[in-house]
């Protein structure tokens, strides 16, 4: 009878100990050294502000890529006005610094409304606040025959919305980057 107590015993040990060997030999086959091959290095983050987003640590300098993060390409327009306020000048500058160190970029600028008006007056509003970012860019020394604007109204909302805080979105005009002039 005893040795059935200890046959039991020795198979109850036998199941921890083979559950640790078996979890000894996982760790054992790590990925890590892998994982260091198949992936690039992680740019070192200094916790300042300016630091690159994670993704986007390789982002050429010069490229539309950086147009869109470090600069940005979007202007807002207060509710049926076509005035640039010091907030739009500011992200005016911004562009206008970066197409003058980049002449091979040409800029279609996209100018939009919200839908506070007629279909028409929205489409003449648009095209108004696209001409104002096209002279005020000109005017900073970005060459005219690199610009073109274009309104389309209230065609191409953002988002389709009743709050104010949501209608400002859809008061734009996007400045995109062009290699070749395209039909406006």
């Amino acid at each position: 009878m005893r040795s059935i107590t200890l046959v039991s015993v020795l198979v109850g040990c036998s199941r921890p100990l083979v559950a640790a060997a078996m979890l000894l030999t996982l760790v054992a086959c790590s990925t890590t050294d892998i994982a260091e091959v198949e992936e690039p290095a992680v740019a070192p983050m200094t916790g300042q502000t300016n630091d690159p987003a994670p993704g986007f640590e390789n982002v050429a300098a010069g490229s539309e890529q950086d147009f869109i993060l470090n600069v940005g390409r979007r202007t807002y327009f207060t509710q049926d006005s076509a005035t640039l306020d010091t907030v739009a000048k500011a992200t005016l500058d911004k562009q206008a610094t970066w197409l003058n160190s980049n002449p091979q970029w040409l800029v279609k600028l996209q100018g939009f409304a919200d839908d506070s008006g007629s279909g028409s007056a929205m489409t003449t509003l648009s095209q108004r606040r696209a001409d104002a970012v096209m002279a005020y860019l000109v005017s900073k020394g970005v060459d005219a025959s690199r610009v073109w604007a274009k309104g389309y109204g209230n065609d191409r909302e953002v988002r389709d919305c009743t709050s104010r805080s949501c209608k400002v979105q859809n008061r734009r005009v996007v400045s995109n980057l062009r290699t070749q002039r395209d039909s406006v």
